[in-house]
């Protein structure tokens, strides 16, 4: 992949994030190529974009910041944490994304909206407290090992448990008496497996949980990519009763997956009633084109036009 580094090439990439004439998905494309090159221009660029209507985009800018572990987006991401006018699922990430990036200087913060009035925003907020007090107590030589076995090189909200089998792991991952973090461990061990029983295994957890919880096994499923997962997947998008963040990110998953199985359902939900699954279904559609097509990376074609301009 080419790589870019002037600000004048950053700030091509910048402006298409940022206008809302464009279309989502060359928005989307734009947000994860900023995220690949990095760096304060970038990071600038993405926390100008919150001010779009869009909470699906404000979503994935919190969660561009926190994979991109830039200590110069806490900021932006604890204006966004305390910013009540903003939805719930642009909150949540931003929280996590202050978890992901690791700096105990959040603490206090994340501590403070772990008792936020709005459910998901707490949860998130007291798995980042979590995650960050494992980090200050020694987690980071687990870390190397965690990071080792993660074939998908995402910065996760819990470290996976280790040394357990699918069985054991599925019985921690459904157990609702267990604080979510050691259930989290679960769904990130059970997702580094990448086998078919440890695909079943997570399909049990949409059934199941917070809606928290269920939209991390969508996002763990998209990751995992594999086809056992699409008939949860697909039912957990076509309950129109499910809470829509959970439904939004098992629609990417099915982006992500590629498979013609997926087509025709995301299709279906591309007019839903509500905004974010609407506009989910219309990037996981480009995003099955991208998985069907020979294109080095997600957003790998629009780096390469802006590189050349």
């Amino acid at each position: 992949m080419s790589v870019m580094t002037s600000d004048r090439d950053v700030a091509a990439v910048g402006r298409i994030l940022v206008d809302g004439q464009q279309e989502l998905p060359a928005r989307f494309r734009a947000l994860f190529t900023l995220r690949n090159l990095g760096g304060a221009e970038a990071v600038r660029w993405i926390g100008e974009a919150f001010s779009d209507e869009s909470a699906l985009l404000k979503h994935e800018l919190a969660y561009c910041l926190g994979q991109m572990q830039d200590e110069r987006a806490i900021p932006v991401l604890e204006t966004v944490l305390r910013d009540t006018e903003q939805e719930p699922m642009v909150r949540h990430e931003a929280g996590e994304a202050l978890g992901a990036i690791g700096n105990p200087k959040v603490l206090d913060l994340l501590k403070q909206y772990s008792e936020d009035p709005v459910v998901e925003v707490a949860e998130t907020c007291q798995l980042a407290v979590r995650r960050l007090e494992w980090l200050m107590s020694g987690g980071d030589a687990e870390k190397s090992e965690a990071a080792d076995s993660n074939p998908y090189c995402s910065v996760d909200p819990a470290p996976p448990a280790q040394r357990k089998s699918v069985p054991e792991l599925r019985m921690q991952l459904l157990d609702e008496s267990l604080p979510l973090f050691e259930r989290y461990r679960a769904m990130f061990a059970l997702r580094n497996l990448s086998s078919e029983e440890a695909v079943l295994a997570l399909g049990d957890g949409l059934q199941c949980g917070s809606a928290l919880f269920r939209h991390e096994i969508g996002y763990v499923l998209g990751q995992m990519q594999h086809e056992a997962s699409i008939p949860h997947l697909r039912a957990a998008l076509e309950n129109e009763t499910e809470n829509a963040m959970v439904r939004h990110e098992c629609a990417e998953a099915l982006g992500s997956i590629g498979q013609d199985a997926c087509l025709s359902v995301l299709q279906r939900y591309r007019e839903d009633g509500e905004r974010v699954v609407k506009e989910s279904c219309e990037v996981a559609l480009d995003m099955l084109e991208y998985e069907n097509s020979a294109q080095f990376q997600y957003a790998d074609g629009l780096l390469r036009v802006n590189a050349a301009q």
